[in-house]
C-alpha cells in the first residue's frame, strides 16, 4: 500500500505543476523517492489516525455537506503532511493538493481492495474496522450467542419485477438463495404480500417496524384540528407518527432489543441511528441520527469512491434522459432540475452509506438491524419500473446483497438475512398527460371554482362545467363569478400516487355525502363518472361509507364483500383495504383511487411520474418477502400474507425464533472451518 502511494504521488508530481516535491535546484532520482515515500507514508498515517477524530467531531453536520467538507479535509491532512515530511521540499497549492488527495486516497482504496479479494483474514480486518472492537471482543468471549437476523428492505420493488430479474439473470445472488441458479439448493423461500390502500412507505414501515399503521390513510393527508399536512417524509410529521404508533400499541417497536435501524423514515425502537428521518429533527449531541455516517466516511477512500460514482450517476441519468426526449419515448416526465442529484444521492450516496451500517452492526454483533435501499424507488418513479435504467439498479441491489452476505461470515454471530420490499409499483402514464389537467384542477372544476384557462379548455374540465350547470339549473360564466364559494371553504386536494385526497378545511369533521352535495352539487358525481377515476369513497349519513362509481353505482362499504361494483377489478384483498381506511379518523372528506387496467397493470398518477404506487391497483401493492427456510413459514399455506401489521407479527415470531436453541460459538467456528 505503501509502495503504491509513494508511486502514485511520483507519477502526480510529474504531471500536475502546482505540485512539487523537490527542490527548486532539483534532487536526484533517490531524494525524489524518498521525499515521495516519506510524504505518502505521513499522509497514511494521519489519514489513520487523524481522519476519524475529524468526522466524529462534524457528526452534526448534514451528509450533503459533510461528503464535500472531506474533499478539502482530506486535502489539508496532505499539506499537513508535507509540511512535516523531513525533506522539507514537498510543497502543493491548496486546490491541488484537494485533487492529489482525491487521487492517492482512491488509489489506495483500489490497492486494499485489490489485495484482500483473495485473503479472507485481510478481508475480514478491513471490514472489521467498521465495528466496535471491544463490543465485538465480548460478544466472541466463551459462552452461546444466539443467531442475529438482518432485515433487508428493496424500497418499491415489486414481487413479478423481483421474480423477473431472477430469471432473466439480473440478481444471482437472490437467484442462488432461491434455489434458481444451477445445482443451487434453495435456503430462502418467496411469499408475496399484500399491503394495505395506502401503498407507500409511509404506512408500510410504520406498519413493519412499530406494529401498527392505524390512521395513515396516505402518504400525505390535511389533519383539520391542527389545520396541518401531514407527509410521511417530513422529519416532524415522521416523529409524530412514530409517537402515535408506540402510543397505540404499547411497545417501543420491532428493534428495541439490541436493535439498528438504517436509511428508514422510522426507527423500530432501535438504539443504533442513521439516516432516520423520524429523529432527523432532533438537534445536538443526544441525535446519533448521523452517527451512522462515521463508520462510512472515517475512510477517506469511502469518500471518494462515492463521489465518483455520484457524478458518475448524474451523467448517467442526464445521458438517460436525453435520449428517452430524443426518441419521444412515452409515458414520460420531466427529469431536469435538482432530480438527478437526487437520484444519485439515492442510488449511491445513501445506498453507500447504509450498507456499510449494516456491516458495521454485523461485525458489532448486533442482534437485529432493519435497512432501507431506496435507489430502485426513486428511479422506477421517473423511468418506469421495469426500464432498463431501473433493472441497472437492480443489479446493484444485488451487488450489495453480496457484500452483506460475505460480511456475515466474518462476523461474531451467525446471521439469517430477510429480503423484503415496502411495496411495489404499478406503471402508467399521468392524469394530468392524459387528460390534460391535473385532479386538483378537476376537483375545482366540480366545484364550480375558476380554472387555468388551459384546462378549462380539455374534455374533462368542459364536462366537469358542464356538470356543474346542470347541478345548479343555471349557467356558470367562463371566470366562475355566478358560483364561487367563499376562499375558505376551497379544497384542499392532495395526491399520493394513484390516491387523491379531497378536504374542506373551513369544516371541522368528515363532511358526509350529504353534505357535500348540498354544497357543490356537482363534484362527486363529476369524480365518479370521469373515466380516469376507478371509484371515490366518501362517509354517508345513512350508510356509514359509500363507494361511488360510474354509471350511478353507489355500494355501502358493508356490502362491498357480497356485491364489489366498481371495486371489482381491484382484487379480492380490495374490500377489506377500502373499509379499514374508511374507519381512520383522518380519512378525507373524499377519497379518490384512479382507473386501473388489469390487463396491463395500469394505473393513472395524479402526481408527475410514470411509475408509481400509494393506492389500489397492480403490482403497487404485491411487494414479496424471501425469509430463510430456518424460519417457519410467514402463513400457512393457502392464506395470504395482507397488511404490514400481520408482516410485523411474523418478523416479531422470527426474532423470538433466533433467540431459541443458541449455537454454541466454537461449533459455528467448526462448521465454518469445514
Amino acid at each position: 500500500m505503501w509502495a503504491v502511494s509513494t508511486v502514485t504521488m511520483l507519477v502526480l508530481a510529474g504531471i500536475l505543476p502546482d505540485f512539487q516535491i523537490q527542490s527548486a535546484d532539483g534532487d536526484s532520482a533517490t531524494r525524489i523517492a524518498v521525499t515521495a515515500a516519506l510524504g505518502a507514508g505521513a499522509f497514511g498515517l494521519l489519514s489513520a489516525l487523524v481522519w476519524p477524530l475529524l468526522v466524529r467531531a462534524l457528526l452534526l453536520v448534514p451528509a450533503l455537506v459533510l461528503g464535500l467538507l472531506v474533499f478539502f479535509l482530506n486535502g489539508s491532512l496532505l499539506l499537513v503532511a508535507l509540511r512535516i515530511n523531513p525533506s522539507g521540499h514537498g510543497e502543493a497549492a491548496p486546490e491541488t493538493a484537494v485533487v492529489v488527495a482525491a487521487v492517492m486516497s482512491a488509489v489506495a482504496s483500489a490497492t486494499g481492495g485489490a489485495l484482500a479479494v483473495r485473503d479472507d483474514d485481510a478481508y475480514r480486518r478491513r471490514l472489521y474496522r467498521l465495528a466496535d472492537r471491544r463490543r465485538t471482543a465480548e460478544l466472541t468471549g466463551p459462552g452461546p450467542l444466539s443467531p442475529g437476523t438482518v432485515f433487508l428492505q428493496l424500497d418499491g420493488v415489486g414481487h413479478d419485477v423481483l421474480l423477473d430479474a431472477v430469471e432473466r439473470g439480473l440478481m444471482p445472488t437472490v437467484a442462488a438463495w432461491l434455489g434458481k441458479g444451477d445445482r443451487a439448493r434453495p435456503t430462502h423461500r418467496l411469499t408475496l404480500w399484500r399491503t394495505d390502500w395506502s401503498s407507500q412507505t409511509g404506512a408500510s414501515q410504520l406498519g413493519i417496524l412499530h406494529g401498527s399503521n392505524h390512521d395513515v390513510p396516505a402518504f400525505r393527508w390535511y389533519e383539520k384540528e391542527s389545520r396541518e399536512v401531514m407527509v410521511c417524509n417530513r422529519p416532524a410529521s415522521a416523529a409524530e407518527l412514530q409517537r402515535r404508533a408506540i402510543r397505540r400499541t404499547g411497545d417501543g417497536g420491532l428493534l428495541t432489543v439490541d436493535g439498528a435501524s438504517r436509511g428508514n423514515l422510522f426507527s423500530g425502537g432501535a438504539d443504533q441511528l442513521a439516516l432516520v428521518l423520524s429523529v432527523a429533527a432532533r438537534r445536538g449531541r443526544e441525535n446519533r441520527s448521523r452517527a451512522g455516517y462515521f463508520a462510512y466516511f472515517s475512510d477517506p477512500a469511502n469518500a471518494v469512491r462515492t463521489a465518483m460514482s455520484f457524478v458518475a450517476d448524474v451523467g448517467r441519468e442526464v445521458g438517460e434522459s436525453t435520449s428517452g426526449r430524443l426518441k419521444k419515448q412515452r409515458p414520460r416526465v420531466k427529469r431536469g432540475g435538482l432530480y438527478p442529484f437526487i437520484r444519485a444521492f439515492a442510488t449511491v450516496v445513501e445506498r453507500d452509506v447504509v450498507v456499510t451500517a449494516v456491516a458495521g452492526d454485523m461485525l458489532a454483533g448486533r442482534a437485529a438491524v432493519y435497512a432501507d435501499l431506496v435507489g430502485y424507488d426513486e428511479v422506477a418513479h421517473h423511468s418506469g419500473p421495469r426500464s432498463r435504467d431501473a433493472e441497472k439498479v437492480l443489479e446493484r441491489m444485488d451487488r450489495s446483497l453480496a457484500l452483506i452476505a460475505k460480511v456475515a461470515e466474518h462476523a461474531p454471530r451467525m446471521y439469517r438475512i430477510v429480503i423484503l420490499s415496502d411495496h411495489g409499483q404499478s406503471p402508467g402514464e399521468t392524469f394530468r398527460g392524459r387528460y390534460g389537467l391535473a385532479l386538483g384542477e378537476l376537483v375545482r372544476a366540480g366545484c364550480g371554482l375558476p380554472v387555468p384557462r388551459k384546462a378549462r379548455r380539455t374534455h374533462s374540465g368542459a364536462e366537469a362545467r358542464a356538470a356543474v350547470r346542470a347541478a345548479l339549473h343555471r349557467p356558470v360564466e367562463e371566470g366562475g363569478e355566478q358560483h364561487r364559494p367563499s376562499r375558505r371553504s376551497e379544497p384542499i386536494v392532495l395526491a399520493s400516487g394513484n390516491l387523491g385526497l379531497v378536504s374542506f378545511p373551513d369544516v371541522s369533521h368528515r363532511m358526509s355525502r350529504e353534505e357535500i352535495d348540498e354544497r357543490h352539487p356537482a363534484l362527486l358525481s363529476t369524480l365518479a363518472n370521469h373515466p380516469g377515476i376507478g371509484f371515490v369513497l366518501v362517509k354517508s349519513e345513512k350508510h356509514g361509507g359509500l363507494v361511488l362509481g360510474a354509471h350511478g353505482a353507489e355500494i355501502p362499504v358493508d356490502e362491498l364483500d357480497k356485491n364489489p361494483g366498481p371495486l371489482a377489478d381491484f382484487g379480492p384483498a380490495a374490500a377489506a383495504a377500502v373499509r379499514r381506511t374508511h374507519s381512520f379518523p383522518h380519512a378525507a372528506d373524499v377519497m379518490v383511487n384512479s382507473w386501473y387496467d388489469p390487463d396491463e397493470g395500469e394505473v393513472l398518477a395524479f402526481e408527475e411520474q410514470i411509475g408509481s404506487h400509494g393506492g389500489l391497483g397492480g403490482a403497487q401493492g404485491e411487494p414479496f418477502l424471501i425469509s430463510p427456510l430456518a424460519f417457519s413459514a410467514p402463513v400457512e399455506d393457502g392464506r395470504e400474507l395482507v397488511g404490514a401489521e400481520q408482516l410485523h407479527r411474523v418478523l416479531r415470531r422470527w426474532l423470538r425464533e433466533s433467540v431459541g436453541p443458541q449455537v454454541p460459538l466454537e461449533a459455528r467456528r467448526d462448521q465454518r472451518a469445514a
